[in-house]
């Protein structure tokens, strides 16, 4: 008998998993536990009440039925496919079935003490705790949600007699089910969730449900998602740190020049116009990862764009709007501060790509005032514009506009969520793990307090962004009109230097590169490595990443990057050189505004500090 234990127990070593492992799932404290589950709930009512009570007050018009109408509309498509032949639906069947057999027999060969195959390791952060390989039950939860999550995004992409629109949707939607739907998300299939629920006897859950009311309660009625502990950080006291005055401003942006820190600059002032949809202090979030600091250290006037947070009030003002009380504005600020009547520009985002319009506008003007360009991760062609375009068809813009007109802007969670959902995996799913089931305040992160800090977009102007840009794809068409002139990226002449980052999924690298050979000009195409804010905010002194430079934008990407040089390090010197390249007169430093404007306020503002 004795033999026959030892045999056991040599067995189940050779698994990898003894009986001593099973000790942290065993409940200790049974009443506790009751205790703390019962609290749970009060805290997970109180979160229902902070939900509805909004809604009863007709304070939220409640819509959450139109993303899952059409969800539902559009995964049927995939699913009449299928069960239309019954050929069809049996071999489905059979394959997923006959991967469930596999992964059966091979959690028996493992309880037998046999040593199965072994799979192909995955690099997914969410299965990174020992248990969900060492623990039979685990790994077997793990490998049925892994095969079925496959299984059923293959089921998407062998769906014939899609349009490209409704395919796109379908995989989009099965990725954001698969993803809500792991067993990492919930404390009965989670062995870390599990072991933390056993050890505290709950204490994590009542925890996580008060952090589920106050997230609800600061959403005023929707979910704020914390990633970060918002508290810990302020605008102007431990970002956007860099000197400056704001010297104009008017209903939709103010001005900001920076203060010199070298005897000379360059004769050309730069105006960096960022994106609306976020705030500008991306670019200066603190001194050692600031490239306004960066460029003002290498001797640039540096000017910027910082939008207004709109509200109802600025419910009409357009892309014309922006482009003349803008980027318009902001040149004629340069020139009464600097004399100046010309400039290099930077466009970040869709900032890029209100500037590469505007400069369509100014080649029909005979306006000569920008005589280089830069994009930051700028989409003008949207060919390739990624799942972005899941949400802009006919239909769901529609029933976007009429949200807006009702009260005029759309609300800047919106816009997060959507950029959320694009990497749910890690930007949705661990956080509420971490916050609601581990019951864990988010650590302190500037990155990511600058994502929450986030903006609301004019009706107007968001409207006119989605059709023209993600639905007509206008631009490159010939067929954008703004402040009644039809738009041709072939007549911007100037120089353009062209920034995509390759791991982007907000403005991927193929779109950026494709719409680099609608310019009419030389366009320098340059790829860094990282992603949409990493890859732009790369500090030379960090010596992180990389970047890629090659010959002209002809051809297809993928072709491209084969081609190219990689080069270690930030791409900013490159840059810099390459601005230098065009005109590097310099004149004695400039004090901001000049003899001409008075400083209003100093930088970074007030406009940036207006919360959504």
């Amino acid at each position: 008998m004795t033999d026959s234990k030892q045999q056991d127990g040599d067995k189940a070593k050779s698994r990898g998993f003894d009986a001593k492992d099973l000790d942290p799932y065993l409940m200790k404290d049974p009443e506790a536990m009751a205790v703390n589950f019962a609290r749970a709930l009060e805290n997970l009512g109180k979160a229902a009440t902070a939900w509805l009570a909004p809604r009863e007050r007709g304070e939220i018009a409640e819509n959450a039925a139109e993303p899952v109408t059409d969800m539902v509309k559009t995964l049927s498509k995939v699913t009449e496919y299928w069960i239309s032949d019954p050929r069809r639906t049996f071999e489905a069947q059979t394959q997923l079935m006959s991967s469930y057999f596999g992964i059966w027999m091979r959690s028996m060969q493992r309880m037998q003490g046999e040593t199965p195959a072994a799979e192909p390791e995955r690099n997914d952060k969410r299965f990174a705790d020992e248990d969900w390989q060492k623990n039979p039950f685990f790994e077997f939860l793990k490998q049925v949600y892994l095969i079925t999550a496959d299984w059923a995004e293959k089921m998407v992409a062998e769906t014939d007699g899609l349009d490209e629109h409704t395919k796109h949707k379908a995989g989009f939607y099965v990725k954001q089910i698969t993803a809500a739907l792991s067993p990492t998300n919930f404390v009965a299939t989670n062995p870390q969730l599990y072991r933390e629920t056993i050890a505290t006897s709950g204490e994590n859950l009542v925890r996580g449900m008060k952090m589920l009311t106050e997230d609800i309660v600061a959403g005023q009625g929707d979910l704020r998602l914390r990633q970060t502990d918002m508290t810990k950080f302020a605008v102007g006291r431990d970002m956007a740190l860099t000197a400056g005055k704001v010297i104009a401003q008017n209903e939709i942006c103010q001005i900001i020049q920076y203060e010199p820190t070298t005897e000379t600059v360059l004769k050309r002032p730069l105006l960096i116009c960022p994106p609306w949809i976020n705030k500008f202090y991306i670019l200066d979030l603190n001194p050692q990862k600031s490239f306004i600091k960066w460029c003002v250290d290498q001797g640039q006037t540096v000017f910027v764009i910082s939008w207004v947070n709109p509200d109802a009030r600025h419910a009409q003002k357009d892309w014309a709007a922006y482009a003349r009380e803008g980027i318009d504005f902001a040149l004629d600020t340069i020139e009464r501060a600097t004399g100046e009547k010309e400039a290099n520009a930077v466009g970040y985002c869709v900032g890029g790509t209100l500037l590469a319009a505007t400069l369509a506008l100014h080649a029909k003007e005979k306006n000569k005032r920008i005589k280089t360009a830069t994009l930051f991760t700028t989409q003008v062609d949207f060919t390739h514009a990624g799942d972005l375009k899941v949400f802009v068809d006919e239909e769901q813009l529609g029933r976007l506009e009429a949200h807006m007109e009702e009260i005029g802007y759309l609300d800047g969670s919106k816009m997060a969520t959507a950029f959320n959902m694009l990497r749910a995996s890690e930007l949705i799913w661990p956080y509420f793990v971490n916050n609601y089931l581990k019951g864990q305040e988010p650590m302190p992160f500037d990155l990511l307090f600058w994502n929450a800090d986030s903006t609301r977009m004019a009706a107007a102007n968001h409207a006119f962004y989605l059709r023209n840009c993600y639905l007509r794809n206008a631009l490159t068409a010939n067929e954008m009109i703004l402040d009644g002139q039809k738009l041709s990226l072939k007549d911007v002449k100037i120089p353009i230097y062209n920034l995509a980052t390759r791991e982007d999924h907000i403005a991927p690298a193929k779109s950026v590169f494709l719409g680099s050979q609608f310019f009419g000009g030389k366009v320098d195409f340059v790829l860094a490595g990282s992603g949409h804010i990493a890859g732009v905010v790369n500090p030379p002194d960090k010596k992180k990443y990389q970047y890629w430079t090659g010959g002209g934008v002809t051809g297809d990407y993928e072709t491209w990057l084969t081609k190219a040089a990689e080069n270690a390090g930030s791409w900013w010197p490159h840059w810099q050189a390459w601005i230098e390249a065009k005109d590097k007169k310099r004149v004695p430093a400039r004090k901001p505004g000049g003899t001409a404007l008075n400083a209003i306020e100093e930088a970074p503002g007030s406009y940036v500090m207006e919360r959504a």
